[in-house]
């Protein structure tokens, strides 16, 4: 039986974790985990413990920011990062194929398997899902900034940033090759998604040993629609509007420094940007049935 130590950010996503803290109990009491719950008080916290933990896996229960944090703690380790998704994106866990229904995220952790994939680092920095810059970077300021979580509260933030937004042009070099676009944004995807089945990168994978870069040109407010919803049935690499793109290293210049995001996280970051994969550099567990 693998020994799990989990990691439980309390405000992720604005959800109480009762139930799921009772679920993980319930499930050591009947013998069908082991090991123990922490949970954290403050940033930086779960990065230590899941580097300093003597088990066998370190689960993150919370959104990206929490998997992020034991991410980078498991990294160059033989400890394998597990996930109970709990966030208000979870974009690593769903494209991994974990649920974000408690039991089958558990079961996961119990009957999984355990396979390499590939992370990200970015001026350095190692990320595991996606950056940007852009409009979406601006939405993210914004949404981290709101009392409120949840899709519609990132969708009216969106609405309301869009109404002023002015495209900007990018210079976009890719194992050495530059193009440069004019875009709406960016985005560098290590995972095919954002979060919440937003596919904004929907050919990426973690087991590939790329990262995928989709532009999103300038468009009409009346498009809208037909792109959201090429964004969520994952065909947005199908858009005229989009052009996708796949290297080892991906450098975004752009006009000044200012707002992007990294893993959903919102911060300010240089003019120039540069990301490079790891391949097969964290261990993870995921659905046995799950192709990668």
């Amino acid at each position: 039986m693998r020994k799990i130590l989990f990691i439980v950010n309390p405000i992720s996503g604005g959800k109480k974790k009762d139930g799921i803290l009772g679920s993980i109990r319930q499930r050591m009491d009947e013998g069908r985990l082991e090991g123990e719950v922490r949970l954290t008080t403050g940033p930086g916290d779960a990065e230590k413990w899941a580097r300093e933990a003597d088990v066998d896996v370190v689960a993150a229960v919370g959104g990206d920011g929490t998997v992020s944090e034991v991410g980078r703690g498991l990294i160059g380790s033989r400890k394998a990062l597990g996930i109970i998704p709990c966030g208000s994106g979870d974009g690593l866990a769903l494209h991994l194929g974990i649920s974000r229904t408690v039991s089958k995220a558990l079961d996961v952790l119990s009957d999984g398997v355990v396979t390499a994939i590939d992370y990200a680092e970015v001026d350095g920095q190692p990320f595991f899902c996606t950056i940007g810059v852009g409009l979406d970077a601006l939405v993210a300021q914004k949404f981290a900034a709101s009392p409120r979580r949840g899709v519609e509260t990132y969708i009216e933030e969106a609405w309301r940033t869009w109404q002023h937004f002015r495209p900007e042009t990018y210079r976009i070099r890719v194992d050495g090759q530059e193009q440069v676009f004019p875009a709406v944004f960016v985005t560098i995807g290590n995972v095919n998604q954002w979060g919440n089945e937003a596919r904004i990168t929907s050919l990426a994978s973690v087991t590939d040993g790329l990262l995928d870069v989709a532009v999103v040109h300038p468009f009409h407010t009346v498009e809208i629609p037909l792109l959201a919803t090429q964004l969520m049935d994952g065909h947005a690499h199908r858009s005229h509007r989009v052009t996708m793109l796949r290297g080892r290293r991906v450098s975004i210049i752009r006009e000044a420094a200012g707002p992007a995001h990294v893993d959903g996280d919102p911060l300010e970051m240089g003019a120039e940007i540069n990301a490079e994969i790891v391949p097969g550099g964290l261990r993870a567990v995921v659905p046995t049935k799950n192709r990668l």
